[in-house]
């Protein structure tokens, strides 16, 4: 298959999928953190069109549509205006409508829960296909993942452990670390990305030998 990964600059997400022989690239306004040469520097809406046959959208920006952002539509953080909050929300639920609807057969959006005003601004809106967890995927802590899927089958956990630290949120240092936070809680998870490329794969795969 033909795989891009939007909203990704780690490619924990890509190398799976390359890791099985996909042609697998990641997209995203910065470099590759890994250096890799199957990495797309930009917007990806801008490549949505090139003949893909699977969208993984690994991160996208959800500061503005999840609920626990919901309380700064009312009371901005200081320095911002009520305006901005809101022109950043209509912003980032164009993109994600952009996600859901391109023109690819399989798609995959990841995303925290909405809160009703986002719900609002979503293109077809409909509640995420499910929620996974990290510990189902052989990592030790507790995240919910909601994902919305179009044309593919659920996961299924491939490895529950034990552990339900949620580690983004207790880490310490984060005073002396903050201007870098983000890369961490925006960081998929090896083990959902291996289930990802296992599973939709292996359905793609089957569906080719069918045709």
């Amino acid at each position: 298959m033909r795989v891009l990964v939007a909203c990704e600059f780690s490619g924990i997400v890509r190398r799976a999928f390359a890791a099985r022989g996909h042609d697998a690239w990641s997209c995203d306004l910065l470099p590759a953190e890994d250096g890799s040469n199957q990495h797309i520097v930009g917007d990806a809406r801008d490549v949505l069109a090139d003949g893909w046959d699977l969208l993984i959208v690994a991160h996208p920006p959800c500061t503005r549509l999840c609920k626990s952002g919901l309380r700064w539509l009312h009371a901005p953080p200081k320095g911002r205006t009520l305006a901005s909050m809101w022109r950043e929300l209509d912003e980032a639920a164009a993109l994600f409508s952009a996600f859901w609807c391109a023109p690819i057969a399989r798609v995959c959006v990841e995303n925290p829960l909405m809160h009703r005003h986002a719900q609002a601004r979503i293109v077809d809106w409909q509640q995420p296909s499910q929620t996974v967890q990290p510990w189902q995927h052989g990592h030790g802590e507790t995240k919910a993942i909601c994902l919305w899927l179009r044309s593919l089958p659920k996961l299924v956990p491939t490895h529950v452990v034990e552990g339900r630290a949620a580690r983004v949120h207790r880490a310490t240092g984060w005073g002396r670390h903050a201007a870098t936070r983000w890369r961490e809680r925006s960081r998929f998870y090896p083990g959902i990305a291996a289930a990802m490329a296992d599973q939709w794969g292996s359905v793609c795969e089957a569906e080719r030998d069918a045709a």
